[in-house]
């Protein structure tokens, strides 16, 4: 049932995307968050594991709540279409794919995508920001949510986005969420362990190599030699991958907070960005939502 419903999630969010007339899932979770954090914050780890434990504890309970509510209709054909459009609301593919095609015309909206400084970013690594944040976010937008949806079901797919919107907001390194935030960037990194390594590869399946290797194994371990030289042990897998299959390095030295914040460098290839590899990046989602159809489909007939 649930992959039915991962189904019709995807096709809802990539036809509709966010449903505009209704408060985000996403941003109660912030407001609780905000809500904790201001009464309750402290310089604390077990502060923090009680922000995690408040936030995702009240996540899955409601979304429990919902699923049960909804499993009680009539027909389940019924039943599959109602969850479905409420775990829609779990996946960010349009909205991704819009926010970072947006970058083309207008190189200034990537200040809301990205958390490095942005005043003084060249245009080729205004287009580099762009492609790192498609690549990192079809992990964190699309393929955990819809792992986690087709395992657990709407709590599985929301308990997820509550992990990651934590991570989001207190997972820093900076004095006031160096240990406040622990708990949850940690919890956030083992959510995204086995989602971001399966969007590397079907970023590599499906965005053929412009770099030619004479094995197969020499470019997974390139890959994999790579991506662990990303801080989060995450991120870097699907960033990697994209870089390698447009044969340029995304990476590098990278603005924060005023500083120059030496980064390693990904892929193989010119370090120069251009908007046309934003649209080469982009060019995967046709691909994308095909094989993604199309395995739901078959999962659902099994």
């Amino acid at each position: 049932m649930y992959v039915e419903v991962a189904l019709i999630a995807y096709i809802v969010d990539r036809v509709v995307g966010e449903f505009g007339f209704v408060r985000h899932p996403v941003v109660w979770m912030g407001d609780l968050i905000g809500w904790y954090e201001k009464r309750w914050y402290r310089d604390s780890v077990w502060r923090g594991v009680g922000l995690v434990v408040v936030v995702v504890g009240a996540t899955w309970l409601i979304s429990l709540v919902l699923q049960t509510w909804v499993s009680g209709w009539g027909h389940p054909d019924l039943q599959v279409a109602v969850l479905g459009i409420f775990a829609s609301m779990a996946i960010a593919s349009k909205m991704l794919y819009d926010s970072v095609a947006h970058v083309i015309d207008d190189p200034a909206s990537i200040r809301y995508l990205v958390s490095r400084d942005t005043e003084a970013l060249t245009p080729s690594e205004i287009h580099k920001a762009a492609i790192e944040t498609y690549a990192e976010n079809l992990s964190d937008g699309v393929i955990a949510p819809l792992m986690y949806l087709i395992l657990f079901g709407l709590p599985g797919a929301f308990t997820y986005k509550a992990i990651n919107t934590l991570d989001s907001m207190v997972g820093y390194r900076n004095p006031r969420y160096v240990h406040f935030g622990k708990a949850a960037a940690r919890l956030d990194d083992i959510a995204n362990y086995i989602p971001a390594r399966i969007t590397a590869i079907i970023i590599m399946l499906l965005t053929p190599s412009t770099i030619h290797y004479p094995p197969s194994t020499k470019l997974l371990a390139t890959l994999c030699s790579q991506a662990s030289k990303h801080p989060s042990p995450n991120a870097g897998y699907p960033i990697t991958a994209m870089a390698l299959s447009l044969g340029v390095k995304l990476g590098g030295p990278t603005p924060y907070d005023g500083q120059i914040k030496p980064k390693a460098w990904f892929g193989i290839g010119r370090e120069t960005i251009t908007t046309d590899d934003i649209r080469r990046a982009l060019s995967l989602q046709p691909r994308l939502d095909i094989f993604v159809i199309i395995v739901l489909t078959i999962g659902a007939l099994v």
